[in-house]
């Protein structure tokens, strides 16, 4: 059995008057261990997408399965622990706590977790041991999306969820973050799922899932990953 299924998933939001079909019959798999692209133009559904799997939304039909539970009949008690304990977030801008060092915001998410991983180690496996104790103002867009990172990772999360991680980043730095998220994904066995416009990652991906309009236009799996070291956009 799959990690992750999506079967016929649908999600609608209210504007006034008019409903908007956000997601319309969305299915898809994802096996353990995956990194996975989701793909499309802005408005193509993906990161409501992303939101339904993170637990951030409800979904409006249809079955949402993350490691054999439906996720989708949750009540809002249960959603909060599913976000607390399963999963890790990283997002276009970092959402680091100014007033706290690199180090505190890593030891920020291991406080919610239930086995958590070692702050100083994380912040090694993302090569920023000797930034510990600066401030987000005295890092890096890159090294703070680094931290971003491990926080993400200090939770020993089930699933990393990433919302265009490397939007606000130059094209070399990028390209690190996407080989550090791919690494986590080889090297722990973390499915990471990646929210991007840039159709150039699809060629790094075990999984592609091309969105447009609410649908998935194509899904398929690539039996030969390029190492990002290789892609160009």
């Amino acid at each position: 059995m799959a990690f992750i299924e999506l079967e016929n998933v649908q999600k609608r939001y209210k504007m006034g008057e008019v409903t908007i079909t956000a997601v319309d019959g969305v299915d898809f798999s994802i096996d353990q261990g995956d990194f996975a692209v989701v793909v499309g133009a802005s408005g193509a559904g993906k990161t409501t997408v992303l939101n339904l799997l993170g637990g951030m939304d409800t979904s409006d039909g249809g079955k949402i399965l993350v490691d054999g539970k439906d996720i989708s009949k949750y009540n809002r008690k249960m959603l909060t622990e599913y976000r607390r304990f399963d999963i890790g977030f990283v997002f276009q801008f970092y959402n680091l706590v100014q007033n706290l060092t690199a180090v505190e915001n890593v030891e920020l998410a291991s406080q919610i977790s239930k086995n958590p991983l070692d702050a100083e180690m994380v912040l090694d496996l993302v090569g920023l041991s000797e930034r510990a104790n600066n401030f987000p103002s005295q890092l890096s867009g890159g090294e703070q999306q680094r931290v971003a990172i491990a926080r993400a990772i200090a939770k020993n999360p089930k699933l990393l969820l990433c919302d265009e991680p490397t939007g606000a980043l130059d094209y070399q730095t990028g390209k690190n973050i996407l080989k550090l998220l791919h690494d986590t994904s080889r090297e722990r066995g973390v499915t990471v799922v990646v929210i991007t416009h840039n159709a150039a990652l699809t060629a790094m991906a075990d999984k592609v899932i091309r969105m447009k309009n609410g649908k998935v236009r194509e899904f398929y799996v690539n039996e030969n990953p390029v190492p990002v070291e290789r892609i160009e956009w």
